[in-house]
């Protein structure tokens, strides 16, 4: 098969929308197909570019620094010259991609499916403050359910995710395939190294965060557990690695909690090597957010065996077993925090933990779940061989 992606994000914007498509197209690429990435140009580019790789001029987004808007001339200049054959269209990301993508397909005569991977019921209030929340959470419904509505096949990461849309009132045909792990990526994994280079002791308990730093992570509140931590373990050390922008709001919470000796933000970090050295390096990752639709970053701590303490909400109770390589948080800092300090105490426990995450994390295996995603493909065309059901 030849597939057409679109993203509204990609490298080297880092993200779990990212990481996916990453993922996914190298194991699609591994079992013999095609794909072909439509995607933001962004000022510096990664330095090895995958082929097949389409890049559209993008204006920066004025909320977020971080993000690009592909430029709609450039966009349809750009699919109005495609001439290569293409099966199937796969959408990644909502907003301008969304909208494309169904036109594409339409003139390509093309099925075409979509990825699910944010609850925006949950995300969007953040970035619309002045909005009310209970209008901001009914507006991304319409908005999600409508657009699943306009696609003949849906990718989700979660049955909890795919359970939420049902309730919308989706009807279209979806599978929960998640985003899988390739092993080969975290060999090598180097704790010391990235300790020596952040000059943080080898005996100092280190927990990590890693992700977007925005405000549905949640991330507050592993300040907030941090700050209860600082009487039993006051040495112990909080490493937030990621940028996004929640930064500046957190930094100040820091301040006024007092504890600026026990976090440190190190902004994002090399996906070839230092973000693996970054998780083999702590004692314990940590993870708060309630609004994941799979939470990858926990699969990717544990198969380096770093111990994984979360709350298990949406994606995350999907991913996280108790004592497979994790243990599940409460929601509250007082809760969380005491077990964090427990298995600080405790290297016994953790070292068990330890043991079980690796070969935990190695079941998500990344080419297992892409063959899925092919069967998704294949279901999809026997279903819709000549173009797309809804209207853009």
């Amino acid at each position: 098969m030849h597939i057409l992606m679109l993203s509204d994000v990609y490298f080297p914007r880092i993200n779990g929308v990212s990481t996916s498509i990453q993922t996914f197209r190298e194991a699609l690429q591994q079992l013999g197909h095609r794909v072909t990435l439509i995607a933001p140009d962004y000022p510096v580019l990664p330095p090895l570019e995958p082929a097949d790789t389409l890049r559209v001029a993008a204006w920066q987004v004025p909320f977020d620094p971080e993000d690009r808007l592909m430029q709609p001339r450039a966009l349809s200049a750009l699919t109005d010259a495609l001439t290569d054959h293409y099966d199937l269209l796969h959408i990644q990301t909502p907003f301008a991609a969304h909208y494309l993508g169904l036109r594409l397909a339409r003139r390509l005569q093309i099925p075409v499916l979509e990825s699910y991977h944010t609850f925006f019921e949950e995300y969007l209030h953040h970035y619309l403050p002045l909005l009310p929340a209970r209008w901001s959470r009914y507006l991304a419904r319409q908005l999600s359910y409508r657009q699943c509505q306009q696609v003949d096949g849906l990718v989700v990461p979660s049955p909890q995710m795919l359970a939420t849309l049902r309730e919308y009132g989706v009807t279209t045909s979806a599978e929960v395939i998640p985003t899988g792990i390739d092993p080969r990526r975290f060999d090598g994994a180097d704790g010391a190294r990235f300790r020596a280079r952040y000059q943080i002791p080898a005996t100092q308990p280190l927990l990590l965060y890693v992700g977007r730093v925005a405000h549905e992570k949640n991330i507050g509140l592993l300040l907030q557990v941090m700050a209860r931590l600082r009487q039993q373990h006051p040495d112990a050390l909080l490493v937030i690695a990621g940028e996004g922008p929640a930064a500046s709001a957190l930094q100040r919470q820091v301040v006024q909690l007092g504890i600026g000796d026990q976090v440190r933000f190190v902004g994002y970090l090399d996906r070839a090597g230092e973000l693996q050295d970054c998780y083999a390096a702590a004692d314990l990752f940590l993870f708060a957010s309630l609004t994941e639709t799979q939470g990858l970053v926990l699969l990717e701590a544990m198969m380096v065996g770093t111990p994984v303490v979360a709350i298990a909400r949406m994606g995350t109770a999907d991913v996280l077993r108790e004592g497979c390589g994790a243990r599940i948080a409460p929601d509250d800092s007082e809760g969380f925090a005491a077990l964090v300090a427990a298995l600080l105490a405790d290297p016994q426990q953790r070292q068990a933990l330890a043991a079980s995450a690796r070969e935990y994390a190695t079941a998500w295996r990344a080419d297992q779940l892409t063959a899925r995603l092919v069967e998704h493909y294949g279901a999809v065309l026997a279903a819709a061989p000549h173009a797309p059901s809804g209207s853009p």
